[in-house]
């Protein structure tokens, strides 16, 4: 499988390279992807959601009524989650929504991410990204020049630069990542995943395995 190779400017520089098969053409795997994604949906929650019991609503406990001969139910706390104002009956507690994947499951999901951007073509390779100094407009021109610009892109870098990192960050829907962290929902989220030349060979070694 071929992807186009695109300069520093983000022009076609007139050569493609080839994409492991072993990463970009696997037999992908849905319920695998789904699972990872669930779970980084899930560990984005921040699980802090609370309300008060009826042990933890502030008013007097003395007894609201007489127990017999009123025609109605019983009464004995002013707390009563049936009563408003009362106490919540089973309400949300802090919590953890996180679980457990075992890590070859999420070798596969990240694979299998990769493999459906290269089927659908949306795989580009940039021989370099790299900015002497934090340029958004620069930044935007290469885009622009890839015929990505206005769509959600995904670069994954070899090494973090921080000139590219600051020129990347203010432009709506573009990610940058390194290749050694692959995140599947990023992935499957984009429309565009670029990669540079070296990184490349940092996914290849990671997950060929």
């Amino acid at each position: 499988m071929e992807a186009k190779v695109y300069n520093s400017k983000g022009e076609y520089a007139g050569r493609t390279v080839s994409l492991p098969k072993e990463v970009f053409g696997i037999e992908p795997n849905d319920h695998a992807i789904y699972l990872d994604v669930k779970l980084f949906l899930a560990n984005q929650r921040q699980g802090t959601h609370k309300s008060k019991d009826r042990s933890e609503v502030a008013y007097s406990t003395r007894k609201l009524k007489r127990q017999k001969g009123t025609g109605g139910a019983r009464a004995g706390s002013r707390k009563s989650g049936t009563i408003v104002g009362g106490g919540r009956i089973h309400g949300p507690r802090p919590r953890n929504y996180g679980f457990k994947l075992n890590a070859k499951l999420k070798n596969l999901a990240r694979l299998s991410a990769l493999t459906y951007k290269a089927k659908e073509d949306k795989v580009m390779v940039i021989e370099d990204l790299a900015f002497d100094k934090p340029n958004t407009a620069s930044f935007a021109n290469l885009l622009k020049n890839m015929q990505v610009e206005g769509t959600k892109t995904l670069f994954l870098v070899d090494k973090s630069d921080k000139n590219t990192m600051l020129s990347g960050r203010n432009i709506p829907n573009n990610k940058i990542s390194s290749a050694n962290s692959l995140n599947t929902y990023e992935i499957m989220n984009s429309n565009h995943l670029i990669l540079t030349e070296a990184s490349i060979n940092i996914i290849n070694d990671t997950y060929k395995k």
